[in-house]
């Protein structure tokens, strides 16, 4: 079930958002590709101020969610990205853009009275970064290295994103063997998720 709801999601909701080479790509790439920079993007605070992506990408390590309040796939990854926050929220951004469909900035805020988070969030009503980041639908994370470079996307409640926050804040600890922080590598199909 979860499957349907998430790519009716990202077929019926944000498909008309999202940029036709997206739609081009093969099934295992989500979004961006590993070691792409993306465009830049203006969306608001939910106050309405505008407010550049540029603020924190390239400055350091992001992971961006495409979020909903009606979402059941990003209610599922709250509780891991509350744990990484926890363990990585000091050297990573952590931010959550509210997608414009089916809510509005009023009823974001009055969710996140109900149910708040410890990260940023802010508010996509025109689509920008949805483009910019090639949203295939709501639970899309993007993990950025503090160059700005993808380093990890994947979709849905069931991500883990320990192992791709430990690789762009120089965790070794929790790194991959025998690889230095920030290197390139191809990804493995465990790091390129889609719904299932």
């Amino acid at each position: 079930m979860n499957v349907v709801r998430a790519w009716a999601c990202a077929l019926g909701i944000l498909g008309p958002l999202v940029s036709p080479p997206l739609l081009a790509q093969s099934a295992d790439i989500i979004g961006l590709p590993l070691g792409s920079v993306p465009a830049s993007a203006r969306v608001q605070d939910l106050n309405g101020n505008a407010v550049h992506l540029s603020r924190w990408i390239g400055k350091t390590p992001v992971l961006i969610e495409f979020w909903a309040s009606w979402c059941p796939q990003c209610a599922e990854l709250l509780p891991e990205l509350e744990r990484a926050h926890r363990r990585f929220g000091r050297a990573v951004e952590f931010l959550v853009v509210a997608v414009g469909v089916n809510q509005t900035p009023r009823s974001v805020a009055r969710h996140l009275q109900r149910h708040p988070m410890p990260f940023t969030v802010l508010w996509d009503a025109a689509g920008a970064a949805v483009r910019a980041f090639q949203a295939p639908a709501t639970s899309y994370v993007v993990v950025l290295d503090a160059a700005g470079r993808v380093a990890y996307t994947g979709m849905g409640g069931d991500q883990e994103l320990e192992e791709p926050l430990a690789r762009v804040v120089g965790d070794l600890e929790h790194a991959e063997p025998g690889r230095r922080p920030h290197e390139r590598r191809a990804p493995p199909r465990s790091e390129v998720r889609g719904p299932r």
